[in-house]
């Protein structure tokens, strides 16, 4: 596949622990109306890390068409192929849109798994990816090519900025398929109906 992703090397451990300064760790970013960067519109963000050295996320609404699931893993030659399970593919965000990681429920852990919170963890070795081809793994998962990130201060400067809300995660939310309807979905968790925020001027 030409127009696929580098995924022979997307899944190598990451080399950075997730900060334990958590912030807005573990909470859903949710892009306002007025989002400048067209990379961001309309976009729902699982933020993985925030601390004062930067913040790392996942955008969960921007499913991918190519590559599938089988496609991905037999590029990683991985067996089962068919697997006996899948799990949705999406574009993880701008940053290293080659490289993969599995957001998934914390029932299950494995090599380079690092705990986002209590409910979560995201993983970026083969592992996870095996033992779902096999049919186990996660109760819930995601695999995101590429992800959002942000440098010391910048999300918080964006946020008072109301570029984003933040609101607490839905797990259902963040996992369904529902892509077309999750931003005013996760707008719905805030109370909060889209054609009201063009004069919205509170922090998130």
């Amino acid at each position: 596949m030409a127009d696929a992703p580098q995924i022979d090397a997307m899944m190598e451990p990451m080399k950075d622990d997730i900060p334990e300064d958590r912030f807005l760790t573990g909470q859903m970013l949710i892009a306002m109306p007025a989002m400048a960067d067209p990379r961001f519109t309309h976009s729902v963000i699982y933020l993985c890390a925030h601390s004062h050295e930067g913040a790392m996320g996942l955008v969960v609404n921007r499913p991918l068409v190519k590559p599938n699931f089988d496609d991905l893993l037999r590029q990683l030659e991985i067996e089962p192929n068919p697997p006996e399970r899948r799990i949705r593919l999406c574009a993880g965000g701008p940053v290293e849109n080659g490289r993969g990681f599995v957001l998934h429920t914390a029932d299950w852990s494995g090599e380079g798994s690092l705990q986002v919170n209590d409910r979560l963890a995201l993983t970026s070795s083969l592992d996870v990816l095996k033992v779902i081809a096999a049919g186990g793994g996660p109760r819930e998962g995601l695999l995101a090519l590429g992800y959002a990130g942000w440098g010391p201060g910048q999300l918080d400067e964006e946020m008072q900025q109301n570029a984003w809300l933040s609101a607490p995660a839905d797990e259902a939310l963040v996992f369904d398929g529902g892509h077309d309807t999750k931003w005013r979905r996760a707008l719905a968790t805030l109370k909060i109906d889209p054609l009201l925020l063009s004069g919205f001027s509170g922090r998130a």
